[in-house]
């Protein structure tokens, strides 16, 4: 679940890939590019305590960190795809770089805790476009029928973005522990640069170089629903905004104006063509929406343990950032591991049983999560931190099977892209109901809590699945 990275679209059968020496440097070049989103979001889970210490904020406040860079992420990778169709996907993917590439200059220099959270929705918008302007690059040069992305070029993106989620803790604890909560936004210049310098020689010259002009400009605008994602992104920070401030002074007047948000992007989604919120497709196929809360759900209680732990790690245990993130290391290397086998049982039993086993493993993972406390074994910390790595890949599996099983044929590209942002959405939440748990000093009190509402939440998950049908229905890979 850590990984950013949508699943893309594909054959099951399709083999091969780059193999000559040009699709070789054609894919290296777009894997720099596509690991800085997981990486990004995953590095910073040591960092927060950096930041509440360092600015003086409270860590509610700190969590905006989180939740803007995938608000930004939410909007940003469908919006990159749109612009990539019509600008280009070259010219996308160095653009991408290049604000990566400043935010790792600037951030540093935040002069207050407002430009840093400006800096990293910018980062979260830069990251966001190398995924889908590689994929149009891959797709233009594959020899494939129909322009199918070949399956060696998807797996070199997925198991990349993988290793950089998984790693992300661990590399930004140590660097946080070395060099300050700085480090965490120049690591990423190694990668920026060596992606500009091999990008501008190896990638694919746009067609129709230095075209476009205004009428690529009126193509892009009827196909984007800018108001859509203004809107939506309004609703979910407003949410947000409110979330985080129940312990302190409740803004009640963003909760009145939740349902007018609402009410507007429904009208508006329901009034356009090519909408970012397809209420249309999702009032047609309630087992979508099944889907897709399940997926929000999940993602909920993962990331509210992947960033909670940290937190108390830190803040109870005295742990530094770098001894944080050794611990989860074992949540994201174990779902790595394991997502081969689930792919397969995905593949030959369908949705159910995969993601039984995820809502069962997240259920336990959450009570053990409640066992802990200021005098427990650090190897108890292991063992919860090794549970949760199981439904990292059961319920990503189980779920993007269920997905392609419940989604309608003709729009699955739009299905497999509003999934992601359920994604999105369930790593936002996470990040209200931390910054209302943590909000007074971080204690086990603080973490047994969070584990109360993740065990209530994995066990609705289990009933959930355990009712459900969902016959057998291969993934795509």
């Amino acid at each position: 679940m850590v990984s950013a990275m949508p699943a893309a679209g594909g054959d099951a059968h399709a083999s091969g890939g780059p193999s000559s020496g040009p699709g070789r440097r054609l894919v290296g070049t777009i894997l720099l590019g596509t690991i800085l989103n997981p990486l990004n979001s995953s590095t910073i889970a040591v960092a927060l305590v950096s930041f509440h210490l360092d600015f003086g904020v409270g860590l509610a406040t700190a969590q905006w960190l989180v939740s803007t860079f995938y608000l930004a992420a939410a909007v940003g990778q469908p919006l990159m795809g749109r612009i990539a169709d019509g600008f280009g996907p070259r010219r996308v993917f160095c653009v991408g770089l290049v604000i990566v590439t400043l935010t790792a200059i600037l951030a540093p220099m935040s002069p207050g805790f407002g430009w840093l959270v400006g800096f990293r929705v910018l980062q979260g918008l830069g990251s966001s476009a190398a995924y889908p302007a590689g994929l149009a690059m891959i797709r233009a040069r594959s020899r494939l029928p129909g322009g199918r992305i070949p399956a060696a070029a998807l797996a070199v993106l997925t198991i990349g973005s993988s290793v950089s989620a998984s790693l992300g803790p661990t590399l930004g604890g140590f660097f946080v522990a070395v060099a300050g909560w700085r480090a965490i936004f120049w690591i990423n210049l190694p990668l920026t640069l060596a992606g500009l310098a091999l990008g501008l020689r190896w990638l694919p010259r746009d067609p129709g170089a230095g075209g476009g002009g205004t009428a690529a400009l009126k193509e892009f605008l009827g196909q984007v629903d800018l108001p859509g994602i203004v809107l939506f992104s309004a609703l979910l920070t407003g949410v947000l905004a409110f979330l985080l401030t129940l312990s302190e002074r409740p803004l009640w007047p963003l909760l009145a104006a939740a349902p007018v948000a609402a009410g507007l992007l429904a009208w508006r989604e329901l009034s356009v063509a090519h909408p970012f919120l397809d209420l249309r497709m999702l009032g047609g196929h309630p087992a979508l929406v099944g889907v897709y809360a399940q997926f929000a759900a999940v993602n909920l209680v993962f990331y509210s343990f992947f960033f909670g732990l940290p937190i108390w790690l830190e803040e109870v245990r005295g742990l530094g950032p770098d001894g944080a993130g050794l611990f989860l290391l074992p949540v994201t290397g174990l779902g790595m591991i394991l997502t081969p086998p689930a792919a397969r049982l995905a593949a030959r039993a369908g949705a159910r049983i995969p993601v039984i086993i995820g809502a069962a493993a997240m259920t336990a993972g959450s009570l053990l999560l409640s066992t802990l406390g200021p005098t427990s074994p650090l190897w108890e910390v292991v063992a919860v931190a090794c549970v949760f790595g199981i439904p990292n890949a059961f319920n990503n599996m189980g779920l993007q099977a269920a997905l392609y099983r419940a989604a309608p044929a003709a729009a699955m590209g739009a299905a497999s892209g509003q999934y992601q942002t359920f994604r999105y959405v369930g790593a936002i939440l996470s990040t209200s109901l931390l910054g209302l748990v943590f909000s007074a000093h971080p204690s086990s009190t603080s973490l047994h809590q969070v584990a109360v509402v993740l065990t209530a939440l994995g066990s609705l998950l289990l009933v959930a699945s355990l009712a459900t049908r969902r016959g057998a229905h291969p993934v795509p890979t």
